[in-house]
């Protein structure tokens, strides 16, 4: 016990490793409260349906079994339709039931004679992991727009199978320095102008010109660098030279392809051509762990290395485990879709994101951020894709390069011995 006057030490905080479910079912099952978690005496013994879990017909009257929220499942109980408020509920428990039987030929294999008395087995257990994963999603969606520092929203979705979230994924806003690298976001000077569509800004000091137009499109070619207004500037938030720095202003939905390219990122929103879509973050690394981690990644036949070699080759971005949405970004070469892994040949597909060097309060030109624009109008609904050997982009040994020396290095087992074709694969 401390005494007066003393300084309270801190508690000790840790990470749980026991969900948010897990705690509730626990706290109901033992009678217990706890406010952290939302478990009060008022509704310790409520019951809200989470999902159906089967259905069956007695008697000539419809039971489901429903599997409450907070409660562990050894608590699921039938009851009747007539007792269960959750139209949405049911209308997704029917609309699941029936996409598990249409993806069965005839569904013949797995319909008993009673089946509009009782769901088969296998029905039920579908049913189950969809909801199960639907819960996930949302769960992972509501991570990600907690995490996120921009003003367009991440969706997630998944209609064509059951895979649930990235188990190793964290999400993240700008690099992340591995220990011992440094990346300094202070700028050391700024412009001091009113217009910067008019004045000696910060391009024309860089030896280059103003990246956007006024309706802040880029105007530059592919391979020249990017030079924005930092925090030094005297020009406010409006100015037409801060574009990458505020951030996706989009919509973007990360989403389960339905062509083997695993997740994919697509548009909720109609997208202007030669607009700002996202950053492409991940962990900075030095080039000598690149070269070590990109063995590894060669045998798990993904990629996700992007060598930073603007100026000098001693940086590398590892988007493997700490990214944003570019981390599901697939890459497309006109005539096939990519992803991470595996390459998958597929209908024609049509590039629409182009690589930029973006250098805003980190001067450094080992250190360029990374952003990706759109080459062409991209109509709301459409997945986002980048082009390994679109225009701007040069082919170095090994590596794929993006403009002028930035690279992404192409995994080995991808690349069959051919420089001229780049492997992807699914996420």
């Amino acid at each position: 016990m401390a005494a007066a006057g003393d300084e309270v030490p801190r508690a000790w905080c840790v990470p749980c490793l026991v969900s948010l479910d897990t705690l509730q079912e626990f706290c109901r099952k033992e009678k217990l409260t706890c406010k952290s978690i939302g478990i009060t005496k008022r509704n310790l013994n409520n019951y809200e349906v989470e999902y159906l879990c089967d259905y069956k017909v007695v008697k000539d009257v419809e039971y489901y079994l429903v599997k409450w929220k907070g409660w562990p499942e050894s608590t699921n109980t039938w009851e009747p339709l007539s007792n269960l408020r959750c139209p949405q509920l049911l209308q997704q428990f029917s609309s699941d039931k029936n996409s598990f039987l249409s993806r069965v030929k005839k569904g013949k294999a797995i319909t008993p004679k009673n089946s509009r008395r009782s769901l088969p087995p296998a029905v039920a257990k579908y049913i189950v992991e969809k909801a199960k994963q639907r819960i996930a999603l949302q769960r992972w969606q509501d991570y990600l727009n907690r995490r996120k520092n921009h003003k367009g929203m991440i969706f997630v979705e998944n209609t064509v199978d059951l895979e649930g979230p990235p188990k190793d994924f964290y999400y993240i806003n700008e690099y992340r320095p591995a220990p011992g690298i440094t990346i300094n976001n202070e700028a050391t000077f700024g412009c001091s102008c009113t217009d910067c569509s008019n004045g000696k800004c910060c391009p024309i000091e860089a030896g280059v010109v103003l990246a956007y137009n006024k309706n802040q499109q880029i105007k530059i070619k592919p391979g020249t660098p990017i030079y924005e207004c930092n925090s030094r500037c005297q020009c406010g938030p409006d100015c037409l030279n801060r574009i990458v720095q505020k951030g996706t202003q989009y919509s973007l939905c990360i989403f389960r392809t339905s062509n083997g390219c695993g997740w994919g990122v697509k548009t909720l929103v109609k997208i202007k051509r030669m607009s700002f879509v996202m950053e492409y973050v991940g962990e900075v690394i030095t080039s000598e762990e690149a070269e070590k981690r990109g063995q590894l990644y060669d045998n798990q036949g993904m990629t996700y290395l992007f060598d930073l070699d603007y100026e000098s080759d001693e940086f590398t971005v590892d988007a493997t485990r700490y990214g944003n949405v570019s981390h599901f970004v697939n890459h497309s070469t006109g005539t096939s879709c990519q992803s991470h892994f595996s390459s998958f040949s597929s209908l024609q597909c049509d590039p629409n994101l182009q690589v930029f060097s973006v250098f805003i309060d980190n001067l450094d030109t080992r250190l360029p951020r990374i952003a990706l624009f759109s080459t062409r109008t991209i109509k709301a609904g459409e997945e986002l894709t980048f082009d390994y050997q679109m225009k701007g982009m040069v082919f170095k040994n090994n590596f794929i390069g993006l403009g002028f020396s930035m690279t992404m290095k192409a995994s080995q087992t991808n690349i069959e011995g051919k420089r001229n074709q780049a492997g992807g694969g699914t996420h």
